[in-house]
């Protein structure tokens, strides 16, 4: 299903919020009631939402969002998010970046640096650091997944285990409240595993709506993390779990921890 700008939108808040009104949203975007209603209908004919009386709640099942929804889910948060953390990666280094949306945008503000080495599984990636002259890509081998460009399998993995590098940059899609990472593909984890090894430092790129969605499979613990960069603080008991695994948390903005 192709969104609209309005329908991403209520998504955004849906996540962001877990209900969303019909009133409200009127309100909101200045059209009808009928109109929000119908936004609604399709959200819910697409599985993206579920219809309550007087509105809709977000869906947290364990179905992934498609690609090209994520991928404008959240944009500001996400640039906001990216600019944070390649404020933090130095010139004269190597990285390995995975599979995700922000992941993505922190590529896009890596195009400044110079003198880098980007390893990495997502030819999103890759193609858009083909801009800049003073990085060396290096794209691992692997099996193609269409939908939105990764490199997943076993191949991908012992590919990974052949480097040892200065940062990785990583995504998740979820974020458990006890600080656990999860994601839906279990081909995907086994790599993003293999990658959070071969690193001196992870850093995690994450935005809010992560933390009220859930999936199936776990990934590592913000205890493996070096840093985590989000758009808004974490829930106050697992910003104290992060301070007690001395994980660094850096909201986009702002700089706590």
């Amino acid at each position: 299903m192709a969104l609209s700008f309005r329908q991403t939108e209520i998504m955004d808040i849906a996540r962001a919020e877990g209900r969303v009104v019909v009133e409200d949203l009127a309100q909101r975007f200045e059209v009808t009631l009928q109109t929000i209603r119908r936004d609604l209908a399709e959200l819910a004919d697409a599985g993206l939402i579920d219809r309550v009386h007087g509105g809709a709640v977000a869906r947290t099942g364990v179905a992934n969002l498609g690609y090209d929804h994520r991928r404008r889910m959240n944009e500001a948060a996400k640039a906001a998010i990216a600019r944070a953390c390649a404020a933090e990666i130095p010139e004269n280094c190597s990285i390995i970046i995975n599979l995700g949306t922000t992941t993505e945008a922190v590529a896009h503000e890596l195009l400044g640096h110079t003198n880098i080495t980007v390893i990495t599984n997502n030819m999103n990636v890759a193609n858009t650091l083909t801009a800049n002259p003073g990085c060396e890509i290096m794209v691992a081998g692997g099996a193609l997944r269409r939908s939105d460009g990764g490199l997943v399998g076993e191949l991908t993995t012992q590919f990974f285990e052949q480097f040892k590098v200065d940062y990785a940059i990583i995504g998740a899609s979820a974020l458990d409240h006890d600080g656990d990472l999860l994601d839906f593909d279990f081909a995907e984890v086994r790599v993003s595993k293999a990658i959070i090894r071969q690193a001196r430092q992870t850093f995690l790129v994450c935005d809010h709506s992560k933390l009220s969605r859930s999936a199936p499979v776990r990934l590592a613990s913000l205890a493996d993390v070096t840093s985590v960069f989000t758009d808004i603080p974490l829930p106050q008991e697992l910003a104290r779990k992060c301070e007690e695994w001395g994980t660094r948390v850096v909201v986009a903005g702002e700089r706590t921890g």
